[in-house]
């Protein structure tokens, strides 16, 4: 049987001068006319490195081992950038910006001669961005990630991102100075990778081997450790047979693909963003989730990884423990085992014989870390398209719970009145800030687990309810709903919300109520006046322009779907 053509032979296999000019340029670089002869297949290596990026500083020294694979594998490595994001560092939020991420690894795989692709990804955005764009071309695709630092040590205890948020309480309550949180940052982030505890970035690594689209154990090798380096030159060797076998992500991501990693994510107590990001995925390769398959696959799924913020843990010492496969062999009863994976085996010959060695860190299904886990969807007359709470990160008591709303009008608001004495405000309250999603940011930034009053601190306040249309941090913990949909900016129901106004949460029955009239309702439907939007130039205008809600993805109504991998036109 003979040999399917390589893609990048629609380049390089030219004769006369389309063949000369693609080639000769390539040639500047040193590589000799061999490799363009249409035996190696050419590999894309989708790199997210950026010293702005330090969650992914590290790739340059990751690319060369993927290469090493390549070459191994008798394939063609061409490394090429594409837009990398930051999230410690881009303002006014990374998620404003991942869907021109994705834009930009879309047609960055499609306009370029490459049969197959790697796509380097580590901090949060940085992964669906990329899984994004490359599912809308259909490639042969597998995904390396960075792996989680090391957990960092500060007066003699492992610290990492989720104690940002304890030491800020504390550093506003004068129990930690500023001396003392400097010092805290350089203990905190020791090593090279992303965030130590199951945050949205491990999330993602998890997202990825769950779904079948990297090698086992992708998610929890640190990324300090030499077997990162090895997972790269396997992976390497792994998209060129993926190439000869034609393997493309359309046959990877398919229905079962997504409820497993949906299940998955609920063991690990993963972060509520996964919810936008696969959701977002999922529409790119054509496959139909929607709010109601994260509840109805959580639901039945307890916490299985002893991993902060839901557990004691960190990702590291998940991978010491037996990693995601240990975790998944724990849970194989409700897994579609028969999933196909970039590896080319079904997902339930992966975990197989996976092995836990430390049941303080995973736990079994009959004696879980935690009874309920996952991402709990709640609907009601204050959030009609749905809204989200992570119950393995609130505080049980207050999972039902009715309370006087406290109303912050945007995030400046918030910040003006959250520490002043007069705010009138007590633990049974219920915090709501509105103007905080997709369009009223712009951008849905990681406000959501809005800090406590300086005033309730000091009583030893440690939780209350906190609702808003925008997102968390992965790291993040509290009783915090999220997502609210539609959002306030656009006349959904958070933007009629009151001081005073009595709010019913119960995630058990998955509601989540404003205790109003429906004349009430009315009235302030009618006096509602839209925020008005911060249009601009350029890029936030075409995101406020044609962005889709939270229980949608986030993403641009018209890239929903995929273009395939054709070029038509020659470029001379």
């Amino acid at each position: 049987m003979s040999k399917k053509k390589l893609r990048s032979q629609d380049w390089y296999g030219r004769t006369g001068k389309d063949g000369f000019i693609y080639r000769s340029w390539m040639k500047n670089q040193g590589f000799p006319h061999h490799l363009f002869e249409g035996d190696k297949p050419v590999i894309g290596i989708c790199n997210t490195w950026s010293e702005l990026t330090p969650c992914n500083g590290h790739f340059r020294d990751l690319a060369e081992a993927l290469k090493r694979g390549i070459w191994e594998a008798g394939g063609f490595p061409l490394e090429f950038p594409v837009m990398s994001l930051g999230e410690c560092s881009i303002k006014p939020t990374a998620m404003l910006f991942r869907n021109l991420a994705s834009m930009d690894v879309e047609e960055s795989i499609r306009a370029n001669p490459m049969d197959g692709v790697v796509l380097m990804c580590g901090c949060d955005k940085t992964t669906p961005s990329l899984v994004m764009g490359a599912a809308s071309v259909d490639l042969p695709s597998i995904v390396l990630s960075g792996g989680p630092m090391l957990v960092g040590r500060f007066k003699g205890k492992k610290i990492g991102t989720s104690d940002i948020w304890r030491f800020a309480e504390d550093f506003k309550l004068g129990k930690i100075t500023q001396a003392e949180m400097i010092e805290a940052e350089a203990a905190m982030s020791r090593s090279v990778g992303h965030c130590a505890p199951m945050g949205t970035a491990s999330t993602m690594a998890a997202m990825v081997e769950s779904l079948g689209l990297s090698l086992p154990d992708n998610a929890t090798i640190p990324a300090a450790d030499s077997r990162r380096k090895v997972l790269a030159h396997m992976t390497g060797m792994r998209i060129v047979e993926m190439v000869n076998e034609d393997l493309k992500m359309s046959k990877i991501l398919t229905r079962k693909a997504f409820e497993n990693s949906i299940m998955v994510n609920a063991a690990l107590g993963g972060s509520t963003n996964f919810i936008l990001h696969l959701t977002a995925i999922a529409k790119r390769i054509g496959v139909d989730i929607d709010l109601t398959d994260f509840d109805k696959f959580s639901s039945m799924i307890p916490l299985i990884a002893n991993v902060q913020p839901s557990g004691e843990h960190w990702v590291e010492d998940l991978f010491y423990a037996g990693g995601l496969p240990a975790v998944m062999k724990e849970i194989e009863k409700y897994l579609h085992r028969d999933s196909i994976t970039a590896n080319g085996k079904p997902i339930g010959e992966n975990f197989e014989k996976a092995e836990c060695y430390d049941r303080n860190l995973i736990g079994t299904f009959e004696n879980p870390i935690k009874p309920d886990s996952g991402i709990a969807v709640l609907k009601g007359n204050l959030c009609p398209n749905g809204a989200v709470i992570k119950p393995s990160a609130a505080t049980p008591s207050l999972l039902i719970h009715t309370g006087r709303a406290v109303v912050f009008e945007n995030i400046d608001d918030y910040k003006a009145r959250i520490d002043t004495p007069e705010l009138d405000i007590d633990e049974t309250c219920v915090m709501v800030m509105k103007n905080v999603g997709p369009k009223g940011y712009p951008g849905m930034p990681e406000v959501g687990n809005m800090g406590l009053p300086e005033k309730l601190l000091k009583k030893g306040v440690k939780d209350m309810v906190r609702i808003s249309d925008g997102r968390m941090s992965g790291t993040g913990y509290g009783t915090v709903v999220l997502h609210v949909s539609p959002e306030s900016a656009i006349g959904g129901p958070l933007a009629f919300v009151q001081s005073g106004d009595m709010i019913e949460l119960n995630v058990p029955a998955r509601t989540l109520n404003l205790m109003i009239s429906e004349e009430e309702f009315a009235k302030r439907r009618a006096n509602f006046q839209p925020l008005k939007l911060p249009y601009e130039r350029g890029y936030v205008n075409l995101f406020l322009d044609k962005v889709n809600q939270a229980h949608d993805g986030v993403d641009f109504d018209f890239l929903q779907g995929g273009s395939g991998s054709d070029v038509k036109r020659d470029s001379h």
